[in-house]
């Protein structure tokens, strides 16, 4: 006899009884799953109290040893480095310029290349992938991105002269490029001047913070061992 299919209204499935094809599938959409998982907290959250720098240390300590490590590199200050993610990013990991939109409705792109926690631009980023090595390096990753602001503010004090402890002047340098910086182009805008202030301020309060928690984050890792970490 001839076996009819139920009048479904839908064409039969000849692959029912392949043997472990359901189970396929299912593997398949659990990797796909478990991919976007992936894919979508690879972002580290912005710390909770982004005001108090002994605050973001304890929420991610690792912070405190990339910073430290660019400070012994490069000579920026902890304080100063934080201050810069800080108003660059607001720690955001993938932070970029907002797009701009003609009318509402047509998507101009956006204003720059600029990415990351530290805001790097792409001529200038792959300008310290030259010097640093591009593997394994990130925007969206606080140990390249302190260690970016390190060496830019580096170059800024051996072609400028300014102090790496003088976070407004490095901030203007920073934003308008060292170009930019020497020709005078922030003085036409008050907009970066108060950013440069803000930067400033921040730097300032951090320094306070870290003079009573900084003790805390010397050795806390298991491959610390005092005093070669104090």
């Amino acid at each position: 006899m001839i076996r009819k299919e139920p009048a479904t209204g839908r064409p039969p499935r000849h692959d029912r009884h392949i043997p472990g094809l359901r189970v396929l599938r299912l593997t398949a959409s659990a990797l796909f799953l478990g991919f976007a998982a992936l894919a979508t907290g690879c972002a580290t959250p912005p710390p909770t109290n982004q005001g108090d720098v002994c605050e973001v240390f304890e929420q991610y300590p690792d912070w405190y040893d990339y910073a430290r490590a660019s400070a012994s590199r490069w000579g920026t200050p902890i304080h100063v480095q934080m201050a810069f993610v800080r108003h660059e990013s607001s720690y955001r990991s993938h932070a970029r310029p907002p797009r701009r939109w003609f009318l509402y409705i047509i998507p101009l792109g956006r204003p720059s290349s600029a990415k990351g926690y530290a805001q790097a631009q792409d001529p200038v980023w792959g300008e310290y992938e030259r010097e640093r090595g591009s593997w394994f390096r990130s925007r969206s990753d606080m140990e390249d991105a302190l260690d970016f602001i390190g060496w830019y503010n580096y170059k800024t004090y051996r072609q400028l002269g300014i102090p790496r402890t003088d976070a407004r002047r490095l901030y203007l340098a920073y934003h308008e490029g060292r170009g930019g910086y020497k020709r005078g182009s922030w003085k036409r805008k008050p907009g970066v001047q108060r950013t440069a202030s803000r930067v400033a301020s921040t730097a300032s309060r951090y320094r306070s913070q870290l003079a009573r928690c900084a003790s805390r984050f010397r050795c806390d890792s298991w491959y610390q061992i005092w005093p070669f970490c104090s």
